[in-house]
């Protein structure tokens, strides 16, 4: 199977097979469209996005126990609504022992109260369970560094692409193709309900360096394949694009399969052996936008940025030529065939006589 993949890449990369990504843009547009419609509208229908204690603000409660005890969470919900039947807690497993309990804030009467009945519910000490308020303002301060963060990277990111491709075009397709991704990571995560922590930041943070990597290494061969010296009289500007996808194809699947093992393998454990929330949110993310980075790249990115450049002057005289010499290929290639059949249909008509 292995050999088959091989095999198959070589005749991408040679052009022997192609797949038209280019041609079939349209498609792709839409399909992205749904998608960027579907992340933004699921959420609000869902009531918005489901934020972590670190920007709401609230009340956490650790609760310690001991190998082997039972860490039924619904024990929890219940001690907790004994004390605050309206309230809906947030209750996760954390590690090997621990349960979390999480809050809006309470008074410290209240505090005292749950705390009590979280220690009656697992048979354990007060002093067992362990109380902490976390305020909103952190939350919101990484909330307003992380946008700065991003504007300063879009920016920077910008440019730098610009002055080595030498085309602001290809820039701005790679920073298109950066929002999209964005923007469907952070939709599945509001109709998921999946919690937005400041680790889930972190991770969509690093989604874009990611997805800029697998762009870039895209581009950089369709540069290769559109140089003066390399566009020549046998295919068309989009036809070179095209080319430059299919012979980096391969290498875009294997990069993400490496890329989402290890981020697989920590998301499982930070999800189902550890039971760690930070390895669990950072992992998620990265996940996620790893998908739709590879998704963007081949299918966003690369046609943009032929539908960018095909209206220039040069580039439709071009394809143009191409075309041309391509019909009166094709006419000649008609025309010596019909004398073929003609010298074939003479020599039969001698031979009968």
């Amino acid at each position: 199977m292995a050999r088959s993949f091989a095999e198959f890449g070589n005749a991408l990369y040679t052009g022997e097979k192609s797949i038209n990504f280019i041609g079939r843009r349209k498609t792709w547009y839409a399909i992205s469209l749904v998608l960027i419609v579907l992340s933004i509208v699921g959420p609000m229908l869902r009531g918005g996005f489901t934020f972590g204690i670190e920007f709401t603000g609230g009340s956490q409660f650790q609760v310690h126990l001991t190998e082997g005890q039972d860490r039924d969470t619904a024990v929890a919900e219940q001690a907790v609504a004994e004390v605050l039947p309206s309230s809906a807690p947030r209750v996760t497993l954390v590690g090997p022992t621990d349960i979390r309990v999480q809050t809006e804030a309470l008074e410290e009467a209240e505090n005292r109260e749950v705390t009590a009945a979280l220690a009656a519910a697992y048979d354990i000490k007060p002093d067992e369970v362990t109380y902490s308020f976390i305020g909103p303002a952190w939350g919101q301060d990484i909330t307003r560094q992380a946008v700065i963060a991003l504007f300063v990277f879009l920016i920077f990111a910008s440019l730098v692409m610009a002055l080595y491709f030498r085309t602001w075009k290809m820039s701005l397709a790679a920073i298109a193709a950066l929002l999209h991704d964005l923007v469907i990571t952070a939709g599945i995560y509001g109709i998921s309900g999946f919690e937005i922590t400041p680790a889930a930041m972190i991770g969509f943070m690093t989604i874009l360096g990611y997805s800029l990597y697998d762009t870039v290494v895209v581009f950089d061969k369709i540069r290769e394949n559109t140089l003066p010296g390399e566009l020549t009289e046998r295919t068309t500007f989009a036809e070179a694009v095209n080319l430059g996808v299919n012979q980096t194809l391969v290498r875009s699947i294997n990069t993400s399969i490496v890329a989402l093992l290890p981020v697989g393998s920590i998301l499982f454990i930070g999800a189902f052996v550890l039971g760690a929330g930070t390895l669990r949110d950072i992992s998620l993310a990265l996940f996620i936008g790893i998908l739709v980075g590879a998704y963007s790249t081949i299918f966003i990115a690369a046609p943009m940025y032929a539908h960018l450049r095909e209206g220039e002057p040069a580039l439709k005289r071009h394809d143009e030529k191409v075309l041309r010499l391509r019909g009166q290929s094709g006419s000649a290639s008609a025309a010596a065939d019909n004398a073929a059949d003609d010298a074939a249909a003479s020599s039969s008509a001698a031979n009968a006589v």
